[in-house]
């Protein structure tokens, strides 16, 4: 099991919605990475497809769980993850290697968006963040 979770959206470090805030504080950022692939602009969260065959890049933070499994049930609950019903689930939590911008990698947990994309916007930037920054503009 990972010690670590990549967070591309409202789970990153001061982009928690008030429900997420007791749980995004006791996570501890390690560095920022990405992955290959698509991330999407669902309204107010976005959702990535990865795709290690795309160019396309999805930017994000490593963070380092608790030793708590309380907490990936609450990070599940909140992410429409249903271990027990992947297929009606918004999203599935899964392994991913995350490139580090530093340098090296890491096994993450990731959540993956796991509905149709057709009419969604892609960010082509690959950074939900940089999409909020700016609309406060």
């Amino acid at each position: 099991m990972s010690r670590y979770l990549f967070a591309y959206g409202t789970l990153q470090l001061g982009c928690a919605p008030q429900q997420m805030e007791g749980v995004v504080a006791r996570l501890r950022e390690v560095g920022k990475g990405f992955i290959r692939g698509r991330l999407y602009d669902l309204g107010g969260y976005p959702g990535a497809v990865p795709d290690a065959n795309t160019p396309g890049k999805i930017f994000g933070t490593v963070l380092e769980l608790p030793d708590v499994p309380e907490i990936l049930r609450r990070l599940d609950v909140y992410e429409e993850c249903d271990p027990k019903s992947l297929d009606t689930s918004e999203y599935v939590r899964e392994l991913r290697k995350v490139e580090l911008i530093g340098g090296g990698s890491l096994t993450c947990w990731f959540y993956r968006y796991n509905w149709e994309t057709d009419e969604r916007r892609m960010i082509a930037s690959g950074s939900w963040l940089s999409t909020q920054r700016n609309l406060a503009d």
